[in-house]
């Protein structure tokens, strides 16, 4: 009988302990220290804009003092008239340029220009080089439009995150999706890639001062980080039911040993 209410209170405590997550398996980078910045800094390549895909969608914008010169370089604005009505109006639309599969874009006059593998500064000097042949001190702006990451899993705010002009590290992006939860594994997470047409996979650890020099630090256009449910989410999640159910019944055949024992010193 005793060794039934022994057997009840080691569950007990083995539930209790599988409900707590220790502070070393949610601190991020914890081996970081000034002997290992030397190291890290050897390795680090930073990163200023993403590198420009095909399929990706740029707005590219072409100004001078000529304005007719560069009229032919601007996607035009939009036409069109009201129902019932003959009068044209004109609308300003945010129009843009595809970058086919081999990495080139159809410019009007210029022609197919490659950008694949270009950073957006870099596309613009390049432009800004081709069109100086033809207009006087041309002004190039491209913006890469609606790239974005998708972040997944045990984060408090599930979303996709803009890239937008500049970089965009993985810790950014799990900052903007208000971070892990306390049930998220930051050892074990998961980031998918499309690298020239095959889908790439990687994990990374949070809590290694190694993440900043991993490939993935840096995110790209379209990357899925899913970051995976430690055990105490599972057990809390598939099992809860399971786990309450035998408890209950332990409890109460515990409680039932404890009445028949001392119904028998009496």
């Amino acid at each position: 009988m005793y060794k039934s209410i022994k057997i009840f209170a080691l569950m007990l405590v083995a539930l209790s302990a599988a409900s707590c997550v220790t502070q070393k398996k949610m601190t991020y980078m914890q081996d970081a220290n000034p002997s290992r910045e030397d190291s890290i800094n050897a390795h680090f390549e930073a990163q200023s804009e993403t590198v420009i895909r095909c399929g990706d969608a740029l707005t590219i914008f072409v100004s001078a003092l000529d304005k007719e010169a560069v009229a032919p370089y601007n996607l035009p604005a939009v036409a069109f008239a009201a129902p019932g009505s003959t009068q044209v109006q004109t609308t300003p639309m945010l129009m843009y340029y595809i970058v086919d599969e081999a990495g080139d874009v159809e410019l009007p006059v210029l022609g197919k220009v490659h950008v694949a593998g270009m950073r957006r500064p870099e596309v613009e000097q390049h432009v800004k080089e081709l069109l100086s042949k033809q207009v006087l001190n041309p002004i190039v702006q491209v913006n890469l439009v609606g790239a974005k990451v998708s972040i997944m899993g045990e984060v408090n705010h599930p979303m996709q995150v803009s890239l937008g002009r500049g970089r965009l590290t993985i810790l950014e992006a799990l900052a903007a999706a208000g971070d892990l939860t306390p049930y998220g594994r930051r050892d074990n997470v998961l980031i998918t890639r499309e690298v020239e047409g095959k889908i790439e996979m990687a994990r990374v650890d949070l809590r290694s001062a190694d993440l900043i020099t991993s490939p993935y630090y840096f995110l790209q256009q379209n990357d899925v980080v899913y970051v995976s449910p430690n055990q105490v989410r599972v057990v809390n999640s598939a099992n809860a039911g399971l786990w309450l159910s035998t408890v209950s019944t332990i409890a109460s055949a515990a409680t039932v040993i404890v009445t028949v024992i001392n119904a028998t010193k009496k």
